[in-house]
């Protein structure tokens, strides 16, 4: 056995193997113990317009469900045949559109357990968009949207890349309470972001904006909204990123980053002393080979991470325990899945990028309960 072993391990290192196993094909390994439900998000913009694309979505809970999405888009006249309330179903990119195109309108928007807008954000549709001192940006809107579970008061967090701050919004969008950043002004300082990607709390409040893929850094701040320190730099050494893309933590107090364009999650783990990498923080894990990870989620023991087109279930040692496919432009299938987030019911929510859809998935019924994802974490009591 270990002679053949040792074969294997020669051609393959030669190079030798006809058909080399590709990194999605290993991500591969079982099928959805989800079954995603039918047509669930109802179509409400104004007629010749449907979505634009969906970047981001939070559930709340089970009745309260926000999404973001880059403004709405122009339909064609006539309508080609086909359509089924998103425009990627009709072959349009609602990520790259056309001069014109778009409208920047519902950007953010909330809706019920079945799919029905409830609320929708209209008053803060100035904030976003794709002009910046009359220059175009690529993208625009919102990027991520997240909630701090142990936050009394619910504050809902925007972050939004192209004019590189993060907004903090009362939890009815009454009030914009807080601004981290200079809105429309980049930078690598205390108080500016370049194109930032997305934040995560801790439960005394503590703030960490993944400062996206020019900086390369993770900045923390308090819970009132002041600068603490920050960690890493473009690169691709050990603590080091190229493209964050989204930031979790969990309960034990470490921090997971996608670190994109790397193709790896990253850990860290906060210490009461400094460390020789940084103060206070130190790095416990480098996770490699993922194909362009986009959102983390973990509860628990359970670390869930999403590419654009798959989702992989690890355990906190980086283990991998379980994936699936979602390619496609089917229902329950994306192209670009850029956040997900599961309410306390087990439903889990996709918001995809390049099709324009939110869409919502149910647990199979005898789905194991080994594949599915947990509830999220209560706050610490």
């Amino acid at each position: 056995m270990r002679r053949l072993i040792l074969v294997l391990s020669v051609i393959v290192g030669a190079g030798l193997l006809a058909n080399p196993i590709s990194l999605q094909e290993r991500l591969i390994v079982g099928e959805s113990p989800y079954a995603v439900v039918d047509n669930w998000l109802k179509p409400f913009a104004d007629s010749g317009y449907a979505w634009g694309a969906h970047s981001a979505v939070y559930a709340e809970s089970p009745d309260r469900i926000f999404v973001s999405q880059r403004g709405e888009i122009r339909l064609p006249d006539p309508l080609p045949s086909g359509f089924s309330g998103f425009v990627g179903s009709i072959g349009l990119n609602p990520l790259q559109p056309e001069e014109g195109q778009r409208a920047w309108r519902n950007v953010i928007f909330v809706v019920d357990g079945n799919g029905n807008m409830i609320e929708s954000w209209t008053q803060w549709d100035e904030l976003f968009g794709d002009t910046i001192a009359g220059e175009q940006q690529y993208g625009g809107g919102p990027h991520k949207i997240r909630i701090n579970q142990y936050d009394p008061e619910r504050r809902v967090w925007v972050v939004n890349s192209n004019r590189h701050v993060v907004y903090g919004f009362s939890n009815d969008g009454s009030e914009l309470l807080m601004t981290l950043g200079e809105e429309g002004v980049s930078g690598n300082d205390e108080t500016h972001f370049a194109l930032p990607q997305d934040i995560a709390f801790m439960e005394d409040g503590t703030m960490f904006v993944a400062d996206g893929p020019d900086n390369g850094r993770i900045v923390k701040f308090d819970a009132e909204g002041n600068y603490v320190t920050h960690w890493g730099g473009p690169g691709s050494g050990r603590g080091e990123f190229n493209s964050i893309h989204a930031i979790a933590t969990d309960i034990r107090g470490n921090i997971y980053v996608a670190d994109r364009m790397n193709s790896r999650i990253q850990v860290f783990n906060q210490t009461t002393r400094s460390t020789w990498y940084h103060p206070n923080i130190s790095p416990i894990g480098t996770w490699p080979d993922f194909d362009t990870p986009t959102d983390i989620y973990i509860t628990g023991y359970d670390v869930w991470v999403s590419g654009l087109t798959y989702m992989v279930k690890l355990d906190v040692n980086g283990n991998r325990l379980f994936s699936y496919d979602l390619a496609g432009d089917e229902p329950g299938q994306f192209l670009g899945l850029h956040q997900f987030s599961v309410d306390s019911d087990g439903n889990w929510y996709g918001a995809g990028n390049r099709l324009g859809r939110t869409q919502k998935f149910s647990p199979k019924e005898g789905a194991s309960f080994a594949e599915l994802m947990a509830a999220p974490d209560p706050p610490l009591q």
